[in-house]
């Protein structure tokens, strides 16, 4: 697992960079705006990795994205408190918040 984190971290630090500077700029133009929908919520999302480092690793990636926040980690469950909840099921949360991070982490615990 070790060699293969090495080999997809720049991968996921580019992604994680890229969320960041799309979500910053979400959360700025909510602020610019108050016209723009703010809906807060805490909702749960599965992931499907097993390692704990992992899931660590996913948790902290929702934090630092602007708008997200890990509240708790209980077993495969994430529950995170986002700005604008959207969408209508866990798959659609799962999406939006998590989506392409857990894809590339999914790949480093293959």
């Amino acid at each position: 697992m070790v060699i293969k984190f090495l080999m997809f971290f720049p991968i996921y630090a580019l992604v994680v960079l890229l969320e960041m500077i799309k979500a910053n700029l979400d959360v700025a133009l909510r602020v610019i705006n108050p016209a723009l929908p703010i809906n807060p919520g805490i909702v749960e999302i599965k992931t499907s990795l097993k390692s704990d480092f992992l899931k660590f690793v996913l948790a902290n990636s929702i934090t630092l994205t602007p708008g997200t926040l890990t509240v708790d980690v209980k077993g495969e469950s994430l529950f995170v408190h986002w700005i604008d909840v959207k969408g209508g099921n866990a798959d659609d949360y799962k999406k939006a918040i998590c989506g392409k991070f857990e894809g590339i982490l999914k790949r480093m615990e293959e």
